[in-house]
């Protein structure tokens, strides 16, 4: 009789057990999937045991973005390493240890942890001066990079592969991923009239490759004033269409407003039209870059315009909010939510360009640039590498009258910089 019942028990109990097992699977499935997957620079550096930096005396370019797979920071491991002499540190915008603002000038100051001194390249000088290399002879250079042109690390980087140059360094890049993947190329090159140090070369707006594979191309291509003896120690197992979660790493915050990985895909997203403080673009909320808002604007009437576009891959939702600071802090703001529904097929840097279009439409009073503070024009036309982009607008505020010249270097820019890709 036991026999019976615990047979029938079994029986009723399988789907339970099914099910059981499909968590289980489901469970095991997502712990692999977090695993991390490949290795950064300075993980085949360990890997190397430091060899190319014996003997040598080390300055390292870093942030709190350098760090191995297990979160230990490349300053940590390098000073601690029994065959590595770092003498130096040096830092870009926001510092080595993170923790200045955007836009503050950084200072030279002694290191706490390791008692080594800090140099400034984000200071009085933003490219390193003979007295500060004298005593290395490397510059090893491991900053965490989010694929656009003006966020400033690769300018540190360039400037730094220049000075490398003319002092007579060697320079070192431990490569990292492109959280953008390998694959996005939008916007027009820097024109001569608008580099600056938000624009630094003449490279695409969103140029699909790591910082390795920019330094052998900005030093190939003689777009430095003087060309470095550079290596780049090359990831593993890294691939052109992964996004940032795809590699299993974890996201250090690139800068205090770039705290996650998918804050990188929205930087491009509203970056420029944020130049102008014309609107929020949730800088001084909890979405950074991922938003645009206005105490003007109706967010229903705005959200159904910009859907109505279809973008491809993109979707609006209404957003109503109260800053906590920057732009419209206080303030009761409506406006737009921007979700990236399939990332490979949304056109990024476009979607500011739509939105103040469809401002212009559903409130031609407050059109961008007649309402906007004309002085930070100048900087709206740095960022966007062309003075072009603000004057096409300018004239009917219509993205289309933009779009062809704004796109007109992606194609001839991606045949060009294939040849420097160190990743399939």
């Amino acid at each position: 009789m036991k026999t019976k019942i615990k047979e029938n028990f079994m029986r009723k109990d399988i789907p339970s057990r099914i099910f059981l097992f499909i968590l289980f699977c489901l469970f095991v499935g997502m712990v692999q999937a977090q695993k991390i997957r490949i290795k950064t620079g300075i993980e085949v550096l360990k890997e190397q045991n430091f060899k190319c930096l014996e003997g040598k005396r080390v300055g390292l370019i870093t942030n709190p973005t350098g760090v191995d797979n297990n979160m230990k920071s490349t300053i940590d491991i390098l000073h601690e390493a029994p065959n590595v002499n770092l003498v130096a540190l040096f830092g870009p915008e926001h510092g080595v240890r993170g923790d200045a603002h955007a836009g503050d000038h950084v200072t030279d100051l002694k290191d706490p942890s390791t008692g080594l001194p800090v140099y400034s390249l984000y200071g009085k000088t933003r490219k390193a001066t003979p007295d500060m290399l004298k005593d290395i002879d490397v510059l090893v250079y491991d900053i965490q990079d989010i694929g656009c042109r003006s966020f400033t690390y690769i300018s540190t980087m360039g400037l730094a592969m220049e000075a490398a140059a003319e002092n007579g360094k060697e320079f070192i890049v431990l490569d990292r991923p492109n959280p953008l993947g390998g694959m996005k190329v939008e916007g027009n090159l820097t024109e001569d009239n608008c580099i600056s140090f938000v624009s630094q070369f003449k490279i695409p707006y969103l140029y699909g490759l790591t910082c390795g594979e920019l330094a052998m191309f900005l030093n190939g291509e003689k777009l430095l004033k003087s060309q470095c003896n550079l290596h780049v120690i090359k990831m593993k197992k890294w691939k052109r269409n992964m996004d940032y979660t795809q590699t299993g790493l974890q996201w250090v915050p690139a800068s205090p407003h770039i705290p996650h990985s998918h804050s990188a895909i929205f930087y491009p997203v509203s970056g420029i039209l944020g130049e102008l403080g014309y609107m929020s673009i949730g800088v001084g909320y909890t979405i950074p870059f991922q938003m645009f808002a206005a105490p003007w604007i109706e967010a229903s009437k705005l959200a159904k315009n910009l859907n109505a576009l279809n973008v491809p891959g993109v979707e609006f939702r209404p957003i109503y909010l109260k800053p906590f600071y920057s732009v419209g802090k206080d303030q009761e703001l409506q406006g737009v939510q921007v979700h990236i529904m399939d990332y490979r097929k949304a056109p990024l840097s476009d979607i500011q360009f739509l939105v103040m279009q469809e401002v212009a439409n559903l409130y031609p009073d407050r059109a961008v640039f007649d309402h906007a503070d004309k002085d930070r024009f100048n900087m709206f036309d740095k960022v966007s590498g062309s003075k072009q982009i603000r004057e096409l607008f300018s004239r009917r505020n219509r993205w289309e009258d933009v779009r062809d010249y704004w796109n007109k270097d992606a194609d001839s820019f991606r045949k060009l910089s294939k040849k420097y890709y160190l990743y399939k």
